[in-house]
């Protein structure tokens, strides 16, 4: 009975320091950027630049930060990356997407900054988005002979969605809200009071009251998928740091040694994170002594792989292909991950 006290006490302390008002006032303005993006900022535009016409260094830039547009999680990912590749896109584009779209997730980087360091959460930002370009390069170069069913007509038919907000509009409205974020986790109350008047202002004078609502229905929803899992989450690694021993993190994910960053990706690979968990868990881990190099190497390699993805892969792309991009992810996020150790070290 005490064994079940104790770890109950750990989840709950867990979800004290979660529930903390440092972190709501980051994480709140967050789900409504994620809400925002996903109601005004037009999916189809984005994904028009993966087609077989496409300049290289276009789609594989526009690619690497789609994360940031698109807004998606691990599981959502997936049937676009098949709705993309299946049309025609090249592979090194779509593996790009595939990599970035939940690695870059607006509302990960900025959890990941709060709870865990700006530098893990900038490292994650930046290292994500060059990551995921190499991957993709690194696949279609391996991949170089074989050639796509290209099907242009698909992708230009993608372009004529649009949401009647100019790219200024969007821009303003965007960086209004990224600035009450970043004023609300600092606590600066007055330019945080003078963002939110000019939130009002925007909406008032730019956006029908049918727009407003969707933005918040989508806001909500976003709430509704993440809230209740990442509370899971926050419990569970509470519990973690009572159940797992220290001298086991330490002995194999401490320091920042090659064999630590490793362990730390071929785990993150495998193990299935709900959107933002993996955060907390990962704190958890540090706080037993889990180093830096590899707590980054669990967060790039964790997003967009783990085994319901695999085998979700292997369907879009073939056996073969799943388990090259497997072994790149794993052996680049093991990479990354000791630079990034050696660094802060």
């Amino acid at each position: 009975m005490e064994i079940v006290i104790e770890l109950l006490k750990g989840g709950w302390n867990g979800l004290l320091d979660y529930l903390s008002a440092h972190v709501v006032t980051c994480l709140v303005p967050a789900l409504f950027i994620a809400g925002a993006i996903a109601t005004f900022v037009s999916q189809a535009a984005i994904l028009k630049y993966f087609g077989p016409q496409t300049k290289k260094i276009l789609s594989y830039s526009i690619a690497s930060v789609s994360g940031a547009v698109l807004a998606v999680c691990s599981c959502t990912v997936l049937p676009l990356f098949a709705g993309i590749y299946k049309k025609g896109a090249g592979l090194g584009p779509a593996i790009t997407f595939l990599f970035s779209g939940p690695a870059i997730n607006v509302l990960a980087i900025v959890y990941s900054a709060r709870l865990l360091g700006y530098d893990i959460g900038i490292a994650r930002a930046v290292g994500a988005i060059i990551f995921s370009v190499l991957a993709g390069l690194i696949m279609a170069f391996i991949y170089r002979k074989e050639k796509t069913q290209g099907d242009a007509a698909a992708f230009a038919a993608l372009s004529s969605d649009s949401d009647g907000k100019s790219a200024r509009q969007q821009g303003i409205f965007l960086a209004i809200l990224v600035a009450i974020l970043v004023t609300a986790a600092g606590k600066y109350w007055i330019p945080f009071g003078i963002f939110m008047v000019a939130l009002a202002v925007i909406l008032w004078r730019w956006f029908k009251h049918d727009e407003i609502m969707q933005w918040l229905r989508e806001t909500l929803h976003f709430t509704r998928l993440i809230i209740p899992y990442l509370l899971i989450g926050v419990f569970v690694a509470g519990i973690l740091t009572v159940v797992i021993p220290q001298d086991i993190v330490v002995r194999y994910v401490g320091g920042n040694t090659i064999q630590a960053n490793f362990i730390a990706a071929i785990s993150g690979a495998l193990m299935y994170f709900a959107t933002l968990t993996e955060v907390p868990i990962i704190k958890a881990f540090m706080s037993l002594g889990m180093g830096k190099g590899p707590a980054l190497a669990l967060l790039l390699a964790g997003p967009s792989l783990s085994l319901p993805a695999m085998f979700t892969l292997s369907k879009i792309m073939g056996v073969k292909k799943m388990l090259t991009y497997i072994a790149v992810v794993v052996i680049m996020a093991t990479v990354v991950g000791y630079i990034f150790g050696m660094i802060t070290q």
